[in-house]
């Protein structure tokens, strides 16, 4: 659609969207390692590998830390743990401080290195907070300068959806006639 979309009330919304369908291959579980699938944990195959090729910044005692290969900005990094665990509340004192002063000490290589004016720090726990790799703990460190930030809803007034409409409301269409 173009400028003046309509929202679901029939109101002009002034925001454009941009359809991204091939999105559902990942968000359903492609190449993710979920109960479903065979994909094995790639947190826990990445130290198996050459720092280098594995693209391992430093490894640590209970943890390590590793360029993302999906980076929202240059430097995106990830502290992992050796141990496969999902949840912060489940990790022992010795690796949460660890993770912790890994994402630390990231901040500051990155600073070094890069000079950002600002990080975003966070782990999505769980695979319904966004968690990629859910049953694998993990820290993200990412690197912020101004102006970095998306376009598309700030000045494209665009939000980027993965699926089309007409999809969602056959999916949704027939799930309401099984449950009748």
């Amino acid at each position: 659609m173009t400028n003046g979309a309509v929202d679901g009330v029939g109101i002009p919304d002034r925001w454009q969207r941009l359809w991204a369908p091939h999105r559902m291959a990942y968000l359903s579980g492609e190449n993710r390692p979920l109960k479903e699938n065979d994909v094995s944990c790639p947190f826990c195959e990445i130290p198996k590998g050459e720092d280098e090729s594995s693209l391992i910044v430093f490894r640590g005692h209970t943890a390590y830390v590793v360029l993302n290969l999906y980076p929202y900005n240059p430097g995106h990094l990830l502290i992992c743990t050796y141990r496969h665990i999902a949840d912060l509340t489940d990790l022992t004192n010795e690796e949460r401080e660890e993770l912790f002063r890994l994402t630390s000490d990231s901040m500051r290589v990155i600073r070094k290195v890069s000079k950002p004016g600002g990080f975003n720090l966070g782990m999505n726990q769980g695979a319904v907070s966004g968690a990629g790799v859910a049953e694998h703990i993990h820290q993200h460190v990412i690197p912020r300068w101004s102006g970095d930030a998306n376009f598309m809803p700030l000045i494209g007034q665009t939000k980027v959806l993965p699926k089309l409409l007409s999809e969602t409301r056959a999916e949704l269409a027939s799930a309401w006639l099984e449950i009748q």
